[in-house]
């Protein structure tokens, strides 16, 4: 996390849920996974995110459940700490300080109070060599406790979790790395070692790409990076190990897991297989295919009734003990790269990019959740390496959200390039994209840019291409025609071009007035009205990288950067040049809500940003080294509630939040740190979201909350207020009854004030006895005070209780009540 003044470059959605290996609870009812700089609890069954357990300062590399009790659960981190969490409930426990960035995390039943995890040597904190440390926790009540005992139990280890495990209840831990096997007994204190050969006879390679541990037996389960299994036995005697092998995967084996009761092996890799072989009996095996992409990570229920893997394409995918899917989680998929810009679904307010091979994903940022993926190319995708398939490279929406281009193409060595450019209506029945116009071969080169006509108030949808033949063309949408079979489809209306130099960028002012198209060094302004060449910019000869028109007061502005490093704001009403700078902008957008504008420049070797207003070249803010490398793909997407910040540094942030793709492809966005302890706030309560399946249980919760709504609104409207019961109380009642005093405490607590001394009866009989005398004088001084005015009596009378019921009033008043102290 990089952190400036108050704002903050945090993870936020998107993240990735692959990058460990998830976590499924004892009752199978939840799934942890690492997210960021989180952890997520999902539900097995209805696949809905349940908390966000925040608190960590930098990735969680690991999570784990805690194995004394089973409603607990670790998590380390980069950050040096491990945390303990109730997940079911979404509280922070304890925080543990390592003093060292934690890679991965262990732990056993057979050592209580000790966890393991894998740090770089303590010596040095950015070493490349990790060791295992047994980590003594301390018995402390305070929340944010330092680990001072750390013991090395095995040194050069590997940093991926999957090359260790612990086995047999823990007597022992097998850790793998290279082409060597290591494996540590505690009782013994000993090590021993056990290397393979580089490559065996058929040329294959031994390297270790994971381990797993049988629990109740000596064996130990490694997978390799040519796609054999071998199963170690006999390894307590370095001279007297043997193993087999097993042979099914034609590729690397990413990872292994025992079921509980050690009857079954699971293995995975890239052929998105998952494999369940019979212990010893390997000649039996089950298969469950077509998991859609390769596996990473493989994990088991601690009562076997699920399983669940990983994906490489963000995914988890949860599988009943009969081999079937029962669920899938999918995260933002993330590739190689990102052909398409970041875009922002107008209907959704959904983030749009490429997914997987052929479709774009549509992902809530909001909610954190893939809302559904949508098959541009709709051909059926080969995974062979070197074969050119179609490809999504460019994608646009209108202001409305009712239409949406794309282009796919297809360029293979020997054939020249294929290029498609298709029109897809928004089905208001399905709530999807349908596919309205498709244009084989709209230019004769690939397209450079693309982009709609954004104005509100315009008779026609139009969409603008530039290619590298050079020219720009203008597609406008027809009327429907009079049959009612045909609806409206799209057509081209304009063909344009400037001194036969190539277009590489298009944008629309926003009034739709005006269209912008940069060929190379000279930017061109076009009326698309009569499509008449209005005005030519230009500046140094370099070829402009990005176009921008400007926003609501600063309209009047056009905003463009060079390959000189410069960036140039133009007045088009005077066209001239306004102002400009000296500036590496490697992106330039516009915040469509504001005036606001950012610039991401690369300077030594990391990215920075600025956000000003093109009336004033003073940026409204700055922030340093934001991440490395260059950052190409940037949005700013609206938000659902605004933010009321009053510090100018902050201010841009009210409407809009900006999100920003890494050249590590993590997506990375600004918050506040008022933001961050709201959201903190907000995960640690347990509410029942709007995103929960619609049970009838469900119902009746939210029938609860509208009467309870319903009968707060109507007793502050009214006059008489009935006395409402004690925060304490409440507190009680919503505290989780696992962290309540005994069932017994409290019982013992109630019947002893319930329960009547006997030396003390004849004394409550003499003032019981004292109190009826004076209720009987009261009585008797309140009828010779009656007033003479009858009038004034019937008002009383209508307002006062009656005799017995201010004698009920003082027997309850007079009852004891300190049973309930307790409880207070």
């Amino acid at each position: 996390m990089v952190g400036h003044g108050d704002i903050r470059v945090v993870h936020r959605g998107g993240s990735k849920i692959n990058s460990r290996q998830p976590v499924i609870t004892q009752d199978s009812r939840f799934l942890l996974c690492a997210s960021g700089e989180c952890v997520k609890v999902f539900s097995t069954s209805t696949e809905e995110c349940v908390h966000d357990l925040r608190g960590h300062t930098d990735a969680v590399t690991g999570v784990l459940l805690n194995p004394s009790n089973h409603l607990q659960a670790y998590s380390c981190s980069a950050d040096a700490t491990v945390r303990l969490w109730d997940f079911t409930e979404g509280i922070h426990i304890k925080t543990y300080v390592i003093g060292y960035p934690v890679s991965c995390i262990y732990a056993s039943a057979h050592h209580e109070g000790v966890i393991f995890v894998v740090t770089p040597m303590l010596n040095d904190k950015r070493s490349e060599v990790f060791q295992l440390v047994a980590v003594h926790l301390p018995q402390s009540g305070d929340q944010l406790v330092e680990a001072l005992e750390l013991s090395a139990v095995v040194s050069d280890v590997s940093s991926n979790p999957a090359a260790m495990g612990f086995g047999k209840g823990g007597e022992f831990i097998a850790s793998a790395k290279g082409l060597h096997l290591e494996v540590f007994f505690f009782k013994k204190q000993k090590t021993y070692r056990f290397p393979l050969k580089e490559d065996n006879k058929k040329g294959g390679k031994n390297t270790f790409m994971c381990v797993a541990c049988h629990q109740k037996e000596d064996c130990i389960a490694t997978g390799h990076e040519d796609g054999k299994i071998r199963l170690w036995r006999n390894f307590s005697h370095k001279k007297e190990y043997t193993y087999s092998t097993l042979h099914w995967h034609h590729s690397a084996v990413s990872s292994l897991c025992f079921t509980p009761e050690g009857t079954n092996l699971l293995s995975g890799g890239l052929e998105s297989v998952l494999v369940q072989w019979r212990y010893n009996q390997e000649s039996q095996r089950d298969f469950l295919p077509r998991l859609g992409s390769a596996i990473t990570h493989i994990a088991v229920s601690p009562d076997g009734a699920l399983f669940c893997t990983s994906h490489s394409d963000n995914k988890i995918t949860i599988i009943q003990s009969s081999v079937k899917v029962s669920a899938v989680i999918q995260g933002l998929v993330k590739g190689e790269s990102v052909r398409t810009d970041l875009m922002v679904d107008p209907r959704s307010k959904s983030l749009v990019l490429n997914g997987k091979p052929g479709q774009l994903q549509f992902y809530s940022l909001q909610r954190d959740k893939l809302l559904y993926n949508l098959d541009i190319v709709q051909q059926e995708y080969i995974h062979e390496s070197g074969l050119e398939q179609f490809e999504v490279v460019k994608a646009a929406f209108d202001a409305s959200g009712s239409w949406m281009a794309t282009v796919e193409e297809r360029n293979e060595k020997a054939a020249e390039l294929e290029l498609n450019l298709k029109l897809w209506a928004f089905d208001e029945q399905t709530q999807s994209f349908v596919l309205n116009t498709t244009i084989s071969t709209p230019h004769e080169a690939r397209i450079t840019d693309m982009c709609f006509c954004h104005a509100a108030d315009s008779q026609t949808t139009m969409l603008v291409s530039t290619s590298k033949d050079g020219h720009f063309k203008a597609w406008q949408l027809s009327a429907a025609a009079h049959t009612e079979d045909e609806g409206p489809s799209w057509s081209c209306d304009f063909v344009g071009a400037y001194h036969s130099l190539v277009p590489e960028r298009c944008c629309f002012s926003a009034d739709g007035s005006l269209l912008a198209v940069s060929f190379q060094e000279v930017v061109t302004v076009w009326g698309p009205a009569s499509w008449e060449l209005l005005t030519t910019l230009s500046q140094p000869p370099q070829a402009i990288r990005d176009l921008c028109f400007g926003r609501l007061s600063c309209s009047k502005y056009l905003l463009g950067t060079t390959a000189s490093k410069l960036l140039c704001c133009w007045n088009l009403l005077t066209c001239s040049l306004e102002w400009s700078t000296a500036m590496d902008v490697s992106l330039l957008l516009a915040d469509p809500l504001t005036e606001n504008m950012a610039a991401f420049c690369f300077h030594a070797g990391g990215t920075d940003l600025f956000v000003f207003q093109p009336s004033e070249p003073r940026p409204l803010f700055s922030h340093k080294a934001v991440c490395l490398g260059k950052v190409t793909r940037a949005i700013f997407s609206p938000r659902e509630e605004m933010l009321e910040s009053c510090e100018e540094s902050s201010q841009w942030l009210n409407r809009s939040q900006l999100h920003f793709l890494t050249q590590y492809m993590d997506l990375m966005t600004f918050t506040t740190e008022a933001e961050e302890e709201r959201l903190l706030a907000s995960s640690r309560q347990l509410v029942v979201d709007d995103s929960v399946a619609m049970t009838p249980f469900y119902l009746l919760l939210g029938k609860h909350r509208r009467q309870e709504t319903e009968d707060a609104v109507s007793s502050s409207l009214s006059s008489d207020t009935v006395p409402q019961s004690s925060a304490a109380i409440k507190q009680l009642l919503q505290t989780p009854a696992h962290v309540m005093p005994s069932t017994s405490y409290l019982c013992s607590m109630f019947v002893q004030s319930l329960l009547i001394s006997v030396t003390d009866t004849r004394e409550e009989n003499k003032h019981a006895e004292e109190k009826m005398d004076s209720e009987r004088e009261e009585e008797d001084s309140e009828e010779e005070m009656e007033p003479s005015d009858p009038r004034p009596q019937q008002a009383s009378d209508a307002c006062s209780l009656t005799k017995a019921q201010l004698r009920e009033l003082r027997r309850v008043r007079n009852q004891d009540h300190s049973w309930s102290a307790g409880f207070l």
